[in-house]
């Protein structure tokens, strides 16, 4: 399982022209599930994502969670995370999981997500045609892999 976090000011998800979801300081983090994946994986991302550290302390040392600073959350599922570019020019999403595995582990995500943090996760909606804005604050910018742990 794969995840994108940004430190964003606001972030938004809109489908079909229209705003489905919206936060304003705080994460905006993409989930990637791939086969294999398990609820172990995805307990890990959540409490790595909810304690991160990348948050403006007073001194302007990154050194507060999301949880610390009272922000908000937004995930959304994207199964290119899992994109192999090894052969030629087209992207393979062979090693994506199937919506069989997919989903449940990104809604176990978002309510893990929803109970570390106090409050309620913003989604997009899986498998939709979404368009995601966002102003990402520094940037701060962090791919985490939860087969990379060890």
């Amino acid at each position: 399982m794969r995840i994108v976090i940004q430190r964003v000011l606001n972030a938004s998800v809109s489908i079909d022209n229209r705003l489905y979801s919206t936060i304003n300081q705080g994460l905006m983090i993409l989930v990637g599930v791939a086969s294999g994946d398990t609820e172990q994986d995805m307990e890990w991302l959540a409490a790595k994502a909810a304690n991160m550290r990348i948050f403006d302390d007073e001194n302007g040392v990154m050194n507060r969670s999301v949880i610390d600073v009272e922000g908000e959350v937004l995930a959304v599922s994207q199964f290119t995370l899992n994109a192999s570019t090894k052969k030629g020019n087209r992207p393979s999403y062979i090693h994506a999981a199937g919506h069989d595995v997919a989903i449940p582990l990104y809604e176990k995500f978002c309510e893990r997500m929803q109970e570390l943090v106090g409050r309620e996760v913003k989604r997009g909606v899986f498998g939709a045609d979404m368009q995601v804005s966002l102003i990402n604050d520094g940037p701060v910018t962090i791919i985490v892999d939860s087969k990379l742990k060890e």
